[in-house]
């Protein structure tokens, strides 16, 4: 696959045991909810590796010093919905200054593109950077259209974090939106003729929400 130096697969022991038991098709809802969540919380640390840090005089109860402390940068999340929303409340513990937006959409049955019905940013969402969250990246058209929308706010530094992604995503994203990184905790095969990413994990938001 190319364009690699812009996705960032995040394998760490701990996301490959915990996208394990998302797998797993006899995981519950309770279970499978809080680990979205866990796993999210593990991807905005590498996500978030590189804010930039401004130096700050500290006094410790030994000496006085100078540290690292983040500069400042405003940050907001956007969770594609439904399915984004699982992800969240494992993200804002670490950033609580970080302001939420929301984006919905749906694929219209005759042209399969994907048509937004719910659009809702922060009023200051130009001044920030954007991480959109989406469970799963299949096909690329529903990423590429919410980053495109979010470009129309005048964004200008967008990452999209997804916990699996097809090859088939990865290339329509970067295609459309070759400025744009990509996270995931796993690259998996291949899509079946439903559009489903194979092995996956079936359908995130029926799995985070218990809709069936």
């Amino acid at each position: 696959m190319e364009h690699m130096e812009k996705v960032h697969i995040l394998d760490h022991p701990l996301l490959q045991h915990k996208l394990c038991i998302l797998r797993d098709e006899n995981t519950g809802v309770k279970d499978f909810r809080e680990v979205v969540s866990e796993i999210a919380t593990l991807m905005c640390y590498e996500a978030t590796r590189d804010l930039p840090l401004a130096d700050v005089e500290i006094k410790t109860p030994v000496a006085t010093s100078t540290f690292k402390q983040l500069a400042g940068k405003k940050l907001a999340i956007v969770p594609v919905l439904r399915a984004g929303l699982g992800m969240v409340d494992g993200i804002l513990p670490l950033i609580p200054p970080a302001k939420v937006g929301h984006i919905g959409l749906y694929r219209d049955p005759a042209t399969l593109e994907p048509v937004e019905y719910y659009c809702k940013m922060p009023g200051d969402i130009a001044e920030r950077d954007v991480i959109i969250l989406d469970p799963m990246l299949a096909t690329g058209g529903s990423a590429s259209a919410a980053i495109q929308f979010i470009k129309n706010y005048d964004v200008k530094h967008i990452k999209l974090m997804n916990i699996i992604a097809a090859p088939q995503g990865i290339e329509r994203v970067h295609k459309d939106h070759p400025d744009v990184d990509i996270y995931v905790a796993a690259v998996d095969e291949k899509l079946n003729d439903h559009g489903y990413i194979v092995p996956g994990l079936g359908d995130a938001g029926d799995r985070i929400f218990g809709t069936k």
